[in-house]
């Protein structure tokens, strides 16, 4: 798939990223024998004038390419809050950039020559990988939206709830009655869908995580 094919596109691709026209169609021919979506750009430059923060899937790229190296690219992605994971590919005198491309956030590399199995592993994994990430971020958004409507004094209820405190400690502690602390524990649980106290503990540990 091309990179004008894949404008709009939303389903988990692989992007793959290297100047060389031969190596780019051996990957995604490779790919398709999978059944995996991909769409490849010829350097770094290019793929970032296509890049949309909302694309979602894993990304290829040669370490040594004209222009921006495959360095560049993560750093770019990274300063744009990208949590596409990167697979580095490199040429055995690169494993040490490639050592610190991993140190700097990328999810593996791939030292050539490596088998077909080794790139469709990696990709899979990588792919499984974005998918955990993004049903995370989904889960901190959803309970993010669910605290929104707390009042303060609910807030203030709900913290102490979840710390293990009982209604009449809080009662104590805020300077209500338990009747008091049980109507904004009752109207807490409420406006967050949680349906019990573990619930609501989980969606308060998404958003300190």
């Amino acid at each position: 798939m091309s990179a004008a094919d894949h404008e709009g596109h939303d389903k988990q691709t692989v992007y793959v990223v290297d100047d060389d026209p031969s190596a780019r169609d051996s990957l995604c021919w490779l790919l398709a024998t999978e059944d995996i979506v991909s769409s490849a750009y010829e350097s770094a430059e290019s793929f970032l004038e296509h890049w949309r923060s909302e694309w979602s899937g894993c990304i290829l790229v040669d370490v040594r390419m004209p222009g921006k190296s495959g360095l560049q690219l993560q750093d770019e992605l990274n300063a744009r809050s990208s949590l596409m994971p990167v697979i580095v590919l490199t040429g055995h005198a690169d494993v040490p950039v490639a050592i610190r491309a991993m140190k700097q956030g990328a999810y593996d590399f791939l030292e050539k020559p490596y088998s077909d199995d080794e790139l469709l592993n990696s990709v899979k994994s990588a792919l499984q990988r974005e998918r955990e990430i993004s049903n995370a971020e989904s889960e901190k958004a959803r309970a993010a939206r669910a605290l929104e409507n707390l009042t303060e004094r609910e807030n203030e209820v709900m913290r102490l709830v979840v710390a293990g405190k009982t209604n009449k400690l809080i009662g104590a502690q805020l300077g209500i009655s338990e009747k008091t602390v049980e109507i904004h524990r009752s109207r807490v649980m409420e406006k967050t869908g949680a349906s019990s106290l573990s619930e609501l503990v989980r969606i308060c540990l998404l958003l300190e995580a």
